[in-house]
């Protein structure tokens, strides 16, 4: 009962995250799985991306009815993420936990401090939907969106995060999105990668405990529309502060656990 109740409870904030932020999420699930739930560091990243990959397809179906989305930008960054997913994700399962556990939580110490300290929007930020079909969506620079899209292929495979931290702040100071189409194009990024990732974990023989895996991923998807209605009311700076202190701290046990 009390595995239930935790998995319900870390799902429930995954969601807020990923709907929210549009990024967060799975680096906040792969330490609850790891220490909340009992998986091992390589079991964690795995399930992590089956939660992830419901979780963003929830989140960016509601931002998509608000014309959140850059399709055609989304599109070239998450298809140049597909290869290196695929292949970083085939070769993470080789690495041992020692060192993936450290690397994971480096880069989540990374995703917080971005998270605390946001960089400002290179624009102004468009506010409706026309403003985002008409926007420089139509002028992505390819090369950007491919070389990035990339980057964020192999981190998404290796560690197993959808790399929504990594990807908002790409998709706004590098293709100079406004933030709320960031956050949306995000999701659709999010979902390629990690699904590109997950199959290629899956040819290597697993056991996913579905006995925790469906309530963290019921409650994660739930979550992410209220996350998506919480961010129409409150400041999307305030919610990244929250989230980056809570992740912050978690990477540095993480770090120290794996060190010591």
């Amino acid at each position: 009962m009390t595995t239930l109740i935790l998995a319900l409870v870390a799902g429930a904030v995954v969601g807020l995250a990923l709907g929210g932020l549009g990024g967060g999420g799975s680096v906040l699930a792969v330490p609850a799985l790891i220490y909340l739930l009992g998986f091992t560091p390589a079991a964690a990243t795995t399930a992590a991306l089956l939660i992830v990959i419901a979780t963003s397809l929830t989140g960016l179906v509601a931002h998509a009815r608000d014309g959140h989305v850059r399709w055609r930008t989304g599109g070239l960054f998450a298809m140049a993420g597909i290869v290196p997913a695929a292949v970083s994700g085939a070769l993470s399962v080789r690495i041992p936990a020692g060192v993936l556990t450290a690397a994971f939580a480096v880069l989540a110490i990374v995703a917080a401090v971005r998270m605390i300290r946001p960089r400002a929007p290179a624009r102004c930020e468009a506010t409706t939907a026309e403003a985002y079909a008409s926007g420089p969506a139509d002028r992505t620079d390819a090369g950007r969106a491919v070389r990035a899209g990339a980057g964020l292929g192999t981190v998404t495979g290796f560690l197993g995060v959808g790399g929504g931290f990594l990807a908002v702040p790409a998709l706004v100071t590098v293709l100079a999105l406004p933030m709320t189409a960031a956050v949306g194009t995000s999701l659709l990024v999010i979902t390629v990668n990690s699904t590109a990732a997950l199959a290629t974990r899956l040819t290597t023989p697993t056991s996913p405990d579905w006995a925790v895996i469906a309530p963290f991923t019921a409650t994660a998807v739930l979550g992410a529309w209220d996350g998506k209605r919480l961010a129409s009311k409150v400041s999307t700076a305030a919610l990244q502060r929250v989230f980056g202190a809570s992740l912050l701290a978690v990477a540095l046990f993480m770090l120290v656990d794996a060190v010591v």
